[in-house]
């Protein structure tokens, strides 16, 4: 069953309920109000017999009779019962009729003084009156006809009443219901045109601060995370896959050349020099994809720490050194200088807060890109730090960027003009600068050709 339906007829049922237990409270109390209007009329009538029968010390019942002849009865089915102490019957109205009272009843409307009760056939009243030394018992009883009468009206009306209004409450709640669950419909179908295809931009409305709009509001946080796990998928896999085909056909290629016929030793070892440069290069582009997509991922899902910058920047110059260490003795070895701008009075000045593995991929891809391209086999690295961020530049000496290149080194795969004959795949600035907006920093760079290239690093102390 629909929600719209479930909510129509819960609402229908309440409603019923709530009406019916109305209109039996009604009808019991309007019951109770007849009742007990129409037993203090029957004691008024049979103290009013009791007061006229009673003249002079003296029960008068001719004079009874003879009102009986000549008026009408004002109640309907009215039986007049008159006994004296001793319960002698001195009058009755009803002719041709056996006529027989309990003694019991009779005993206790003379030690009571009165007495109500309600039959099947109408309501009794007796009452003992006493006027000077005369004492009678008068028996009064009736049949409201007429409050009965009203009482079926007020059922009847009643029951049409609560018909009619079951009837309208299930129109009213279905159209209450539809405009309730409106929200819930157009959702659904918003979702229904959603696929992998179209999550790119696409959204549902969200208006409001009920409940539904909440539900649009996380689905369409939900829209985005998706988009972006698809975007981040397709991602790796394009550049995965465009980029690993060289490395592997030049790999495949040198092997079939070399296994086409027998070599010599001294070939041999060339080729196998050369495979493994395209295998080294074939790992550097794999580890730089797995950077990248790592990079690309929320901040939510990576853990954020104090980081010590001058002592994370030391670990990877000395990473670097081991990487770029001279193959023979009289080869330079890499050099990193490292300089605070200024001495700092408190360790909390070279703190920040950020993934400590995702920082030294930044600086561990910096200061390799410093080496690669510097003329003298050095990096430079200065500390600045101020009140909300601290600062980092990378210096080298080597061959620059172009102008007109600037603002495209942090592309993924973008290569300068300059740069195509050394070894690279140009996804290391781009992996940066991801790693850099992900602890919400800036990176910026500035370069002359031909003298050198410096890249500014600037990360917040605290995450926010």
């Amino acid at each position: 069953m629909k929600i719209k339906y479930k909510i129509a007829l819960s609402y229908a049922i309440s409603a019923f309920v709530l009406l019916n237990t109305f209109a039996i409270l009604a009808y019991y109390f309007s019951a109770q109000s007849r009742q007990a209007e129409y037993l203090e009329r029957l004691e008024y009538r049979a103290r009013s017999i009791a007061n006229v029968i009673i003249e002079d010390d003296k029960v008068k019942i001719d004079l009874l009779r003879k009102l009986d002849k000549t008026t009408f009865q004002d109640l309907y089915k009215e039986t007049i019962l008159v006994y004296n102490p001793s319960y002698d019957l001195l009058y009755a109205n009803l002719k041709d009729t056996a006529i027989r009272t309990s003694r019991y009843l009779l005993d206790y409307i003379k030690k009571n003084g009165e007495f109500s009760h309600e039959k099947a056939n109408g309501e009794l009243v007796g009452v003992y009156y006493t006027e000077g030394s005369v004492s009678v018992i008068v028996i009064v009883s009736s049949f409201d006809k007429y409050g009965f009468q009203n009482l079926q009206n007020l059922k009847r009306i009643l029951i049409i009443e609560i018909i009619v209004a079951v009837i309208l409450l299930v129109v009213i709640g279905y159209f209450f219901a539809r405009n309730m669950v409106q929200p819930i419909d157009k959702l659904v179908r918003q979702v229904k045109t959603i696929n992998a295809n179209n999550l790119q931009g696409n959204s549902v409305d969200a208006k409001g601060k009920d409940e539904i709009a909440q539900l649009g509001a996380n689905f369409n946080t939900m829209l985005q995370r998706l988009s972006d796990a698809f975007d981040l998928q397709k991602s790796f896999v394009s550049n995965a896959s465009h980029e690993l085909r060289t490395p592997l056909s030049a790999i495949i290629s040198q092997l079939q050349v070399t296994l086409s016929k027998e070599r010599t030793k001294e070939v041999y070892q060339d080729i196998l020099a050369s495979v493994l440069e395209d295998a080294e290069n074939l790992s550097d582009l794999s580890n730089g994809l797995l950077q990248l997509a790592q990079s690309e991922l929320n901040q939510q899902k990576f853990i954020f720490n104090k980081v010590r910058i001058d002592e994370l920047l030391l670990e990877m110059g000395n990473l670097i050194r081991l990487k770029h260490s001279p193959v023979s003795e009289n080869s330079r070895g890499p050099k990193v200088d490292i300089r605070f701008i200024k001495v700092p009075e408190q360790d909390t000045e070279l703190i920040c807060e950020g993934n400590e593995s995702l920082l030294k991929v930044l600086f561990f891809n910096l200061l390799d890109n410093a080496f690669k391209f510097s003329k003298d086999n050095a990096a430079h690295v200065s500390i600045d730090f101020f009140t909300h961020n601290i600062q980092i530049q990378v210096t080298d000496n080597g061959i620059g960027i172009l102008p007109e290149e600037l603002n495209k080194i942090f592309e993924p795969f973008y290569r300068g003009a300059n740069a195509q004959k050394t070894r690279g795949h140009g996804l290391g600035l781009s992996i940066c600068k991801k790693i850099v907006l992900l602890h919400k920093g800036h990176i910026s760079v500035s370069s002359v050709a031909g003298k050198g290239t410096t890249f500014t690093v600037i990360l917040p102390h605290t995450y926010q």
